[in-house]
């Protein structure tokens, strides 16, 4: 798989970039969660998506990997930040619509994206995420507080969630690259869910490239204080403004957002759901497979429509 990466100039920063495929095909904008490098989107579900015709692109978001890291009380930004990198991306590289995957937070600000912008965008998918206007920060907040949920707020985290994060609150945070990388293997195994076979040597591998390739691996606790920023940020009810043709995926082991995947489908018109038996919070190499298939076919479908 032939890749070209660069650095992207996005208004004052820059963001690391990473394109596969012909610039002529049409183009896909995988957009990443929330304090998560672009390496995390598997290298063999980005060689699918390139190979049945697509660019592809993935990058990382600011304050992640190798794209600009920095102080945030001297550089403060709020969550629109992030989803008007992604914006400004696609119009630094002469993008006028792509298709939009996101994953997690990412899928959240696709969401935004395509309720805002909808011109720009081909197709939506969102993966292991929760539906704009759903206050999903407030809710895992209240929940690791032990708080009580208001009535109508979404779905809490699975425990084992609960359990880890609870936990680290009360340990001493990582202090060497070694105890970063244990605790991020600790976090992924969690996230991996309890249903498919987790590979620890495999995944010791990526955390050591993930913590090796960043700038600094510091910043990436600035997305935390971005979304605190703003936390009423998301408009309710913008999710009825999507008109792109989406696909809302979510794993049957999810343990962070457990049936919010159903709530997005729910809200954006005649959004398709997609179950992937097993799947946890990541896209893990035992789903790479049935995940891309859903997604070039759901790709292809505008095809169809057209």
């Amino acid at each position: 798989m032939t890749a070209a990466a660069q650095l992207i100039r996005v208004g004052d920063i820059e963001l690391w970039t990473e394109q596969f495929g012909d610039p002529a095909h049409p183009a896909v904008l995988l957009i990443m969660g929330s304090m998560s490098q672009a390496p995390l989107w598997p290298d063999e579900f980005v060689g699918r998506l390139a190979a049945s015709g697509h660019r592809v692109i993935r990058y990382d978001h600011r304050d992640v990997g190798r794209s600009t890291a920095r102080d945030f009380e001297a550089h403060p930004y709020t969550c629109a930040a992030l989803k008007d990198d992604a914006v400004g991306l696609l119009d630094a590289l002469g993008i006028e619509r792509a298709h939009l995957v996101g994953h997690s937070a990412g899928g959240l600000l696709a969401q935004w994206i395509a309720a805002d912008l909808p011109d720009r965008v081909e197709t939506l998918t969102v993966i292991g995420s929760s539906p704009l206007g759903g206050r999903e920060g407030q809710v895992l907040m209240r929940t690791l507080m032990g708080e009580p949920q208001p009535e109508g707020s979404l779905p809490e985290p699975l425990p084992a969630f609960v359990e880890l994060f609870r936990r680290a609150a009360v340990s001493p945070p990582p202090a060497t690259r070694a105890e970063v990388i244990d605790f991020q293997i600790e976090v992924a195994r969690m996230l991996g869910g309890a249903e498919l076979p987790f590979d620890e040597d495999a995944q010791r591998l990526l955390e050591e490239r993930l913590f090796d390739r960043a700038r600094d691996p510091r910043t990436v606790a600035n997305h935390q204080l971005a979304w605190g920023a703003d936390p009423e940020f998301e408009p309710v009810g913008a999710l009825a403004r999507v008109k792109a043709p989406t696909l809302v995926v979510e794993g049957t082991g999810e343990p962070v957002k457990p049936g919010h995947g159903r709530l997005i489908a729910r809200e954006i018109p005649s959004a398709q759901m997609l179950m992937v038996p097993g799947m946890g919070h990541m896209i893990t190499p035992p789903v790479v497979e049935p995940l891309a298939e859903a997604l070039v076919a759901h790709l292809a479908s505008t095809a169809t429509r057209a």
